[in-house]
């Protein structure tokens, strides 16, 4: 298993948190020097916080471990393509790669409705890996809309 699937499976472990608590499953960690420095998975339910996404979490964890919100040369590995605000504070903290799972159709900021990372007026720019264990990322969160349709029936 090469380092991106390594780092994306402890993101799906996060994703699980999610579900576990009835939210949408999206996980992230960030890595730095081959150490994960921070985790996330979404909760904007349970905390009542829209900005409560699995990236934003996961970059207050660093933030807070390594006592700086510039986290350079880090990477950030996240189970879903990020929107436009976890783009926005991906950007601000200077994250260097952002490696994602699935596709976001409806609100993917990196390259499914817009790219804001390739965007040249931008002042910071992050490295894209897109499709890193895509279908297992996908999967989890077809499986959690799937199990909320059916419970509605």
């Amino acid at each position: 298993m090469t380092p991106p699937e390594i780092w994306m499976r402890e993101a799906l472990l996060e994703a699980e948190k999610a579900a576990a608590l009835g939210e949408v499953p999206v996980g992230a960690v960030i890595v730095k020097a081959g150490e994960i420095v921070g985790r996330g998975y979404n909760c904007p339910i349970s905390t009542r916080d829209p900005s409560a996404h699995a990236e934003i979490q996961a970059l207050r964890d660093a933030a807070a471990r390594l006592g700086n919100y510039r986290l350079n040369d880090c990477s950030l590995f996240v189970t879903l393509e990020p929107c436009a605000m976890c783009s926005g504070a991906i950007f601000h903290a200077r994250i260097a790669e952002v490696f994602f799972g699935a596709s976001e159709p409806k609100t993917g900021a990196a390259g499914s409705i817009v790219n804001l990372y390739d965007e040249p007026r931008l002042n910071h720019h992050a490295n894209i890996q897109r499709g890193i264990l895509a279908e297992e990322c996908a999967q989890i969160v077809r499986s959690f809309f799937a199990a909320k349709r059916a419970a509605k029936s």
